[in-house]
């Protein structure tokens, strides 16, 4: 597709993608068509900051993150970019990154106005405690979770997309369960489950997706263990099968 259309910008990221994404291939792919690669680790921030998944910094020309989700910190957002020599061709000739007034001018004036100081004092105090080893110890567990929630899943008859996780989040795929994704999110949000429903592969339509995204991070914070998150895929097992009696009684 890159060699078919070309793009200046290649984005890589990780919203509902259970495994771990080859940065080396997709800057490889990127620098074959003369294109930016940039690197969204929103949901994967933590985890990269603890150092449990590959990082995109090597190998990305931008990174962006939000600051409150794995990162567990307050609401906002950071960007990265390179900034020196992009490339030097045959001749000698340097072609310089140009990123920084670019996504300068983007974010002030073009999206926001003044700094919230107190949102930029929260950013650090995350900052600090991602650089702890109690921090590093949280995201090994928040993997170790992830892993047991699925295997737990599988062992009860449901499909992960991609088979499994290697980070903090799956995709359960209901289509082989008889319903859908936005169906089991009310029932199981009825239930105090905390999920949403998420497109699958091969879903028609959007409006009607066929996963439910699930994520290890927040009982992590609350002390769960693989045990404990062994139990909750129990929870979710009845939550779906109390989806498909409603249905039947509809």
């Amino acid at each position: 597709n890159a060699r078919l259309f070309h793009p200046r910008l290649i984005i890589a990221g990780v919203s509902c993608y259970s495994r771990n994404l080859d940065y080396a291939r997709l800057k490889q792919i990127a620098g074959e068509n003369g294109a930016y690669l940039m690197g969204d680790m929103a949901h994967i921030s933590g985890l990269v900051a603890a150092g449990v998944v590959p990082s995109p910094f090597e190998h990305c020309d931008i990174v962006s993150t939000t600051t409150h989700k794995t990162l567990r910190g307050c609401r906002a957002g950071l960007i990265f970019y390179r900034k020196g020599v992009r490339s030097v061709d045959a001749k000698g000739k340097e072609t310089l990154y140009n990123l920084e007034s670019l996504i300068n001018q983007a974010v002030f004036p073009g999206l926001q106005g003044g700094p919230h100081n107190h949102a930029i004092a929260g950013v650090a105090v995350a900052l600090k405690q991602a650089m702890t080893p109690e921090f590093k110890a949280y995201q090994s567990q928040v993997l170790a979770n992830c892993k047991a929630l699925s295997g737990a899943l599988m062992d009860l008859g449901y499909k992960i997309v991609t088979g499994g996780s290697d980070n903090h989040l799956i995709l359960l795929d209901l289509r082989n369960k008889g319903t859908d994704g936005g169906r089991a999110e009310k029932v199981l949000e009825a239930c105090a489950i905390a999920c949403n429903k998420n497109t699958c592969p091969g879903d028609r339509s959007a409006l009607r997706p066929s996963g439910l995204r699930f994520g290890s991070p927040a009982l992590t914070s609350r002390g769960l263990v693989q045990d404990d998150f062994k139990k909750v895929a129990t929870f979710i097992h009845r939550g779906i099968e109390l989806t498909l009696e409603i249905q039947r009684s509809m």
